[in-house]
């Protein structure tokens, strides 16, 4: 007993020695992948009450909006429903979301599918030869596709994976790739209160790398010492690109409801998220819910969060010749509200929500949403 004793407290200190000496190693080196991703357009969301409640929604997400933010809410719709969201994102681009879910076997498991696209186009091209333009214009054009499956394992506990291909246009280059979102849900009762619990990883696949016509150049090789005075002719060649990774997103999100009762609800939300592109963030939100009201069908929902990455809070200095001085703008980045309106007859369920965010110095964006079920 005693051998049997020691041999176990020798393995436990060596499995603590392997943990703890990357830990240290990590905390004396920052090894932030910062600008080493592409299609970011797969982190712009869906629809405007998680745009409202800054992302802290997987943990409720249990409408069509669940195909994108957790897969495994998908699971809890009682009733088929079909969603679609657009907003004008900075620079005048625009961002366009669709989704629509089924459950099946009176609600153990369901099928989604879900599309996003991202882009802009008739922008000049501008040349070191033609600083000005040379009258072409290019355009980009991004788009992605998921199909998702959902079970409920048991009256608490679902989950759900969801395949997406993801297609890059970038004026005469594209690029392919496929990755996998996999999500949980775990729902109790804390006495009266409902709580919920996620956990979710998205865009788990494979790399871009861009090819096209806008990579082909002619390259005149060097001739040889010999031959220094024989015309070279132009070979035609193809430019290389880097392989780019997918913007990997890691959530964790708990959902508390302060107040329940028949005709209002009032749910407090938080999230921790870790991008494999920036450092860790987190989202706080609530939600307050006005249900039936008057018994007319009618239900009103008001929404407020905030949201913080470390990437809005990087510290400016006028080494490289910034101006050190910013508006109260940047103070307000991450703050977002909003606010929605349902009706529900028998079958027939139809809703519309609003949000704003603001994105600080870059300014702010309206989101729309609207979602019919039957």
């Amino acid at each position: 007993m005693k051998g049997l004793l020691s041999r176990s407290i020798g393995l436990v200190t060596a499995l603590g020695t392997l943990v703890a000496v990357p830990a240290l190693a990590q905390t004396a080196t920052d090894n932030t992948a910062y600008g080493t991703t592409s299609a970011e357009f797969l982190s712009l969301g869906a629809g405007a009450r998680a745009a409202a409640l800054g992302g802290s929604f997987a943990a409720i997400a249990n409408d069509v909006t669940a195909l994108y933010w957790n897969p495994a809410g998908v699971a809890l719709m009682d009733r088929p429903g079909v969603s679609v969201s657009t907003y004008t994102y900075i620079a005048n681009t625009r961002y366009n979301w669709a989704g629509m879910a089924f459950p099946m076997s009176g609600g153990e498991r369901a099928l989604g599918i879900q599309a996003g696209t991202f882009g802009f186009s008739g922008q000049p091209v501008y040349t070191l030869a033609n600083p000005n333009g040379d009258g072409s214009t290019y355009s980009v054009s991004e788009f992605f596709g998921g199909l998702t499956y959902a079970q409920n394992f048991s009256d608490r506990f679902s989950a759900g994976i969801t395949a997406k291909m993801i297609s890059d246009n970038l004026a005469l280059t594209s690029a392919t790739a496929f990755a996998i979102d996999f999500g949980t849900n775990f729902h109790a009762q804390i006495g009266a209160r409902s709580i919920r619990a996620s956990f979710v990883i998205s865009n788990l696949g494979s790399t871009l790398r861009h090819t096209g016509t806008g990579l082909d150049v002619a390259v005149i090789r060097q001739p040889p010492l010999d031959q220094q005075n024989i015309p070279q002719e132009a070979a035609p060649a193809d430019l290389k690109t880097k392989d780019w990774s997918l913007p990997v997103m890691f959530r964790v999100g708990v959902a508390l409801d302060l107040m329940q009762s028949a005709s209002s609800r009032v749910t407090l939300l938080s999230e921790f998220n870790q991008p494999n592109n920036s450092r860790p963030g987190f989202n706080g939100g609530l939600e307050w819910a006005l249900t039936n009201i008057g018994n007319s069908g009618f239900t009103a929902m008001a929404r407020g969060s905030y949201s913080y990455q470390s990437d809005n809070s990087l510290t400016i200095t006028n080494a490289a010749g910034f101006n050190t001085t910013l508006s109260s703008q940047r103070n307000q980045d991450g703050l977002a509200f909003g606010g929605g309106l349902d009706y529900d007859r028998g079958q027939f369920g139809i809703g519309i929500d609003y949000a704003y965010r603001s994105l600080g110095v870059l300014g702010g964006t309206n989101f729309f949403s609207a979602t019919l079920h039957w």
